[in-house]
């Protein structure tokens, strides 16, 4: 399924795709490639949709350098979080498991938890690998760094979108510029380093995120007062442009109990809930921040001779909502505003140029695709599954038709309140059960409604497909 704000369209760099860039790599053969294992760069971006690049058809944003990462590589058109709330997502990231198994189920303070995760950059460097993490942790507000890392440049739990203090290697220092930046020169400084072993670097940015105030017991300041602050040269960037939305901005929530439900101190959702277009057009400036960032990445491979030797992934952590069924920064639920994320890989020795990936790809599947790369087992404890398949350009007959998604309540934001949930997707069906609330539960058909605005739980011609949706929940349950 395919469901954006236009038809896509290439980027500049997609010219590239016609150039054969990658001959000789493809004919390097003996000892020398047998022996040589792939450097890593992983860029994480907070928030940011699946549909928000310029190369996923958006008709505002403009992001060539990531374009570029499509254009001479992969871009999978159906890739998902698990969970879509950051600490969850981005130990799912790491570890290649669902929150249900490596415990990180909330944004509260799981600092110490954190510590103990069995991550892919831990299993790499014990391979040889030398490895560093760059940028925003958020899992607790702890900034120390993590078992695996052999150079750490952390961010102390949200972090700040200008002049951050950073733990660099155990000595917090107080940098000067806007976050994205700072983070991109220190981890350039990093790819600059002699080094004789192959490398990892996870790359985790601030952006897309608003400035909050995180306290100590983990807790935050009012979410819906926070500010999206990008870069000062990019203030004025977008000012005239116009906000594409989504039809769902305009959703009655009839059928939806669970987000109709009257709160204490909450106005009932609808058009004027949504994000502003002010806050829209703040986010796209931040975003092109870490589009230049990206660029500097690559030009820094380039320098270093490392380019085409590198796997470079660019993904998300979830998605955020731009208003759909009058939602703002709630981005916790399971409608696709929330759960798909962009994914694109650039490695031509295995990725050919402009590859449409339609398989459903996961979180949990970014750890035993770096792992496999590296020529490394992924352990029987990952969940998720090893991409390399798909990127090489097969179909694989046994590739996953469903998964699962889950979200564990927390108390941040009132309005999710006891909207915990376990939901099934599948290539057309999606079914949410809520955990906590009674005969609020949600299936829709994302073939003839891709904007989950028709609940059919009580369509009597949908319950053969709500009882085949219950029973594989189950069976992800399990």
């Amino acid at each position: 399924m395919r469901a954006g704000f236009l038809p896509e369209r290439a980027g500049p760099w997609c010219a590239l795709a016609l150039v054969p860039i990658v001959a000789l790599i493809w004919l390097r053969v003996g000892a020398e490639a047998a022996d040589r294992r792939p450097n890593f760069v992983i860029v994480l971006v907070d928030d940011l949709r699946w549909d928000e690049l310029s190369c996923t058809g958006h008709p505002v944003v403009h992001t060539p350098h990531i374009d570029r990462l499509a254009c001479q590589g992969a871009r999978f058109r159906n890739a998902f979080a698990t969970t879509p709330l950051c600490s969850p997502s981005r130990a799912s990231l790491l570890t290649g498991q669902y929150p249900h198994r490596h415990g990180i189920i909330d944004n509260t303070n799981r600092s110490q938890q954190s510590h103990r995760l069995m991550t892919f950059p831990r299993l790499l460097r014990e391979s040889g690998y030398e490895t560093a993490f760059v940028g925003k942790w958020h899992m607790g507000n702890d900034d120390s760094p993590r078992p695996g890392f052999d150079w750490w440049a952390g961010l102390r739990g949200q972090g700040t979108s200008f002049d951050p203090v950073i733990n660099v290697e155990g000595e917090r220092l107080k940098i000067s510029g806007h976050t994205t930046d700072v983070l991109t020169k220190l981890a350039v400084s990093f790819l600059h380093r002699a080094r004789q072993k192959p490398f990892c670097l996870y790359l985790a940015h601030k952006a897309l995120h608003p400035e909050l105030i995180q306290y100590d017991d983990g807790s935050i300041s009012d979410p819906s007062a926070a500010r999206f602050l990008p870069a000062k040269r990019h203030e004025k960037l977008y000012a005239d442009a116009a906000v594409p939305r989504r039809l769902n901005m305009f959703d009655t929530l009839e059928g939806k109990p669970a987000l109709a439900r009257k709160i204490d101190g909450l106005p009932p959702l609808g058009q004027h809930t949504g994000t502003s277009d002010r806050t829209v057009r703040d986010r796209w400036r931040m975003l092109a921040g870490v589009d230049e960032s990206t660029g500097k990445l690559l030009s820094a491979l380039e320098r270093i001779g490392q380019l085409d030797s590198t796997v470079i992934i660019l993904t998300s952590d979830h998605g955020y909502w731009y208003g759909e069924h009058g939602l703002s920064v709630e981005r916790r639920l399971a409608y696709e505003e929330g759960i798909r994320i962009p994914l694109l890989v650039r490695y031509p020795p295995l990725v050919r140029p402009y590859r449409l990936i339609d398989g459903m790809a996961l979180s949990i599947d970014l750890a035993p695709t770096v792992l496999e790369l590296a020529g490394l087992k992924p352990p029987a404890t990952m969940d998720g599954r090893s991409l390399v398949p798909l990127l090489r350009g097969e179909h694989p007959a046994e590739w996953r038709t469903s998964f699962l998604i889950e979200y564990y309540t927390d108390t941040v934001f009132p309005r999710v309140l006891k909207m915990g949930y376990k939901a099934v997707r599948t290539q057309r069906y999606k079914y949410i059960h809520y955990t906590e609330l009674d005969g609020m539960d949600e299936l829709y058909d994302l073939v003839a409604d891709p904007y989950e605005m028709k609940n059919l739980m009580g369509d009597p011609r949908s319950q053969t497909v709500l009882n085949e949706l219950k029973r594989e929940l189950r069976r992800w349950a399990q």
